[in-house]
This record gives C-alpha cells, structure tokens and sequence, in this order.
C-alpha cells in the first residue's frame, strides 16, 4: 500500500468534488489511516451509508445535522462524532462548513 506524502500544503492541492455542494481534500494516508478534509455549502447531503472503516469526525466549522443509527444531533464547530464500522450514518450541512474526517485503515475507494 503506498503513502501519502510527509508534508502536505492543502493550499496546493484540488478539491475533488463527490457530490453537489460537497467536495473533498485527502490529507494523508498510509495503510492504517487516512485523514480527509470535506466542505459542504449549505444544503449539502452526505447521503446515509456505511463502510467497514473506523471513523471520527471534527465540525471544524459550520452547523451539519448527523445522523448515525436513526439518532440525529445538530452539531457545530468544536464538536464531534464517532462512527463504528459497518454503522448506517449520514450528514446534512445547516451552514457552510467543513468536517474532518479519519478513517481506519485507509478509505482506498478515496484514492485514484
């Protein structure tokens, strides 16, 4: 499995766009771990899934409603939320923001 680079300079990276009014910037990975920076614009939908990963999320800015297991909470920048592998979740964006997402291992359906 490779790596991400050491140092990475978001500055000079390209958000990938998944979804209408959500795109993304990978942070660093390596086998074991990946850290993902995500911005949604207001009205953004992380529609409900689940995968085998290991995820922690921060709300580094904004207002999103999470949904993991059917049970919703608004959160807003400074909180966060943990979802165990194999757990339905998903995310409405209430205010611009942006979370930060880290999965273990590696999320490798995120790299090209």
């Amino acid at each position: 499995m490779k790596s991400s680079e050491i140092f990475l300079k978001t500055s000079r990276s390209d958000w990938e766009e998944v979804e209408p009014g959500i795109k993304r910037k990978i942070l660093g990975y390596d086998g074991q771990l990946m850290l993902v920076q995500v911005h949604f614009e207001k009205g953004g939908i992380g529609a409900e899934h689940e995968h085998p990963h290991s995820q922690s999320t921060l709300v580094a800015s904004g207002v999103f409603e999470i949904t993991i297991r059917g049970l919703t909470q608004k959160l807003e920048k400074g909180d966060a939320f943990y979802v165990p592998p194999n757990t339905l979740h998903g995310a409405v964006c209430l205010e611009e923001g942006e979370l930060i997402d880290a999965f273990s291992p590696v999320r490798e359906d995120f790299i090209d």
